[in-house]
């Protein structure tokens, strides 16, 4: 039975993960001081949750000390985008020296054969095709810049440990336990509150869109194949899908028409969020 840590566990990713590992019978355990997450989206027992900032580099270290997992899932981190514009040297502080702290407490893990680090696609340039793991980085925010610097920090841990080391490009997720209003669940929260005239900002970026099960999925997959170095995985669904296109499935489910009208107060911050898979 592999032991399992989740940073970030109790959030939008991290509970669907869980969820996942949780049909295999391992041993996980959470690090989560949720501020984004809930503990309410995990069904694990208190002895195995720990609430715990991963700023707080002693406590961290004394928590994955005692745990000692076989596996380490860093998915913590603060990544939402207007969030992170907002407060970039708190959001930064997180992403980098969180995941430094991560890191300088597993390096002298005893049992310790497999670190994932959740990175984004947000490091990518907009483009209009399909984006292969050679694609050269350049982050346009304060979010995948922080994340470009994580992947830094692992290929140094990795130097450092040999541990085998898998870095994954998340893509546009979406799914049960949102915590955060991007697209689609803001396109709902409107639709479910009754509303068939919606309001949106920029329209034309196209996303590629993931669900948080399928992820957690690939997660898992690649935890249990990838057994050599370091490597790094974009993890998307490989189409994309235009705001327009979104808000027609509604329509679609609905048996409805939905109209949208463009709020200009909307348009910056999505332009900010977007980036094509």
């Amino acid at each position: 039975m592999t032991k399992i840590l989740v940073t970030g566990g109790a959030g939008f990713i991290g509970s669907a993960t869980i969820a996942e590992v949780q049909k295999s019978g391992h041993d996980i355990y959470v690090i989560d001081d949720l501020s984004f997450g809930n503990r309410d989206f995990l069904t694990i027992p208190d002895t195995y949750f720990h609430q715990l900032d991963i700023l707080n580099g002693h406590g961290l270290n004394e928590v994955i000390q005692k745990i000692d997992p076989d596996w380490i899932i860093h998915l913590a981190a603060i990544h939402f985008i207007p969030y992170c514009n907002q407060h970039p040297l708190k959001s930064s502080n997180i992403n980098i020296q969180g995941t430094i702290n991560v890191l300088n407490a597993a390096k002298s893990l005893k049992n310790l054969k497999k670190m994932f680090f959740a990175w984004t696609a947000a490091v990518y340039p907009i483009c209009e095709d399909p984006i292969p793991e050679t694609q050269q980085t350049n982050p346009l925010h304060i979010y995948g810049l922080s994340k470009l610097a994580g992947e830094h920090l692992m290929n140094e841990f990795h130097l450092q440990t040999s541990i085998h080391t898998i870095i994954c490009k998340f893509f546009n997720a979406f799914g049960p336990n949102e915590v955060n209003l991007h697209l689609i669940p803001e396109i709902q929260r409107q639709v479910n509150s009754g509303l068939r005239t919606i309001e949106l900002g920029n329209l034309e970026p196209k996303r590629d869109f993931i669900h948080t099960y399928d992820m957690a999925r690939a997660i898992i997959m690649l935890l249990n194949k990838f057994d050599s170095g370091i490597d790094v995985f974009n993890l998307g669904s490989g189409q994309e899908y235009s705001v327009i296109d979104v808000v027609k499935e509604f329509e679609n489910q609905l048996g409805e028409e939905i109209t949208i009208k463009v709020d200009r107060s909307r348009v910056e911050k999505s332009r900010a969020k977007a980036f094509t898979g």
